[in-house]
């Protein structure tokens, strides 16, 4: 999930560029025990998977997020639970994972959804759909990011839904066959 994050934060296509690669990466280092953990992560030595995934920058981000969070607890996904608990929408840039340099709210969002947070990320295909509902209601697009998390948020309290339903259902609404392919 740190990768997937980080290498979805250089703006290529989920399905046909990032998931792939994830595949390949859990099947050459992750089944083989050459990456057990957040830890083990974090001292990886990428260059070991550049014929995988050549963007230094990248690997630089996912190390560095899962250094964070490997300090948090041994157990990995407590890990994650824990600091997305913990973490803010308001402060995100200051939070240890925010102030990653390549981590943009739209990471910092999915990673605290993955965690466990009932929120959404403003990435583009999800304010695409959710705009285009909007403008069919009558109301106006939303552009600004911050202010879009709070009108998914605000929907999700009027339509019984929760933030990472609508999400998630704005990423399938035109591919749900897709739905089995998420790492």
């Amino acid at each position: 999930m740190v990768l997937d994050a980080a290498f979805t934060s250089v703006g290529v296509n989920y399905f046909q560029v990032v998931v792939p690669k994830i595949k390949d990466f859990e099947s050459d280092f992750v089944k083989t025990g050459k990456v057990t953990s957040l830890f083990s992560f974090a001292n990886f030595d990428f260059s070991k998977a550049l014929y995988i995934w050549k963007n230094s920058r990248s690997w630089n981000v996912a190390k560095q997020i899962a250094a964070n969070l490997s300090k948090i607890s041994n157990n990995d996904r407590e890990s994650l639970r824990l600091w997305a608990r913990e973490s803010s929408i308001e402060n995100w840039k200051s939070d240890s994972i925010g102030k990653i340099k390549g981590v943009g709210l739209i990471t910092y969002q999915y990673l605290r959804m993955m965690g466990g947070v009932d929120t959404v990320m403003p990435d583009k295909i999800v304010k695409r759909v959710i705009n285009e509902i909007l403008v069919k209601t009558g109301k106006p697009p939303v552009s600004d990011n911050m202010e879009f998390i709070k009108t998914v948020e605000e929907i999700a309290k009027q339509t019984g839904y929760r933030s990472i339903e609508l999400c998630f259902m704005s990423w399938f609404i035109n591919q749900p066959e897709r739905i089995n392919e998420m790492p």
